[in-house]
């Protein structure tokens, strides 16, 4: 009876891995996000491993471009540490958009797709396609990147005014990273 109970909790905890959405430890036993057509990642590409971002989405207060009487809070670059599933930090992310692991390796990615995010006050979900890679390791052959189950780093939609024009703010968020590369 014992031995049924210890198989039960060590198959539990397996699963609780396996389903946390950001094992970077276990490639390939990740499941695959369900996630909108739009930011589906192409067929012949498989998940490599997730990441568990969190930090800020910087904005800066500018005149609109198309209004310069007119102010807004304009992206500049996001700025987060990246965790495995056991909560140990595997990286960074920063401008670029840039991913980079503590192993050196980096990926540079370009945005293909974007959409609202289920939470209404979150930065919207991602498909990035990678253009740029650094260094030998974990991004070297990384094709695409989802960002996916975004909670928080929308920009307000006041407060930007022009006697606070330059002004920077840093709204947190976090964000589940999917990284794909070509298949074998």
């Amino acid at each position: 009876m014992m031995k049924n109970n210890f198989l039960t909790i060590a198959l539990l905890g397996w699963l609780a891995v396996l389903t946390s959405g950001y094992a970077a430890d276990l490639p390939g036993k990740v499941p695959v996000p369900i996630v909108p057509d739009a930011v589906k990642v192409s067929p012949n590409e498989e998940l490599l491993f997730t990441a568990k971002a969190q930090g800020v989405q910087i904005y800066e207060c500018r005149a609109k471009k198309d209004d310069p009487t007119q102010y807004e809070w304009v992206f500049v670059a996001p700025e987060a540490d990246l965790f495995n599933a056991q909560g140990k930090k595997i990286g960074r992310h920063y401008a670029g958009p840039t991913w980079e692991s503590t192993d050196g390796s980096r990926v540079v990615g370009e945005v293909k797709v974007h959409v609202p995010s289920k939470d209404e006050g979150a930065v919207p979900w991602l498909l990035l396609s990678a253009k740029k890679h650094a260094g030998n390791g974990v991004f070297s052959q990384v094709t695409s990147i989802q960002r996916l189950a975004t909670a928080g780093g929308k920009a307000p939609t006041g407060g930007c005014s022009q006697s606070n024009v330059g002004k920077e703010l840093r709204v947190p968020y976090t964000a589940d990273y999917y990284f794909y590369v070509s298949k074998s």
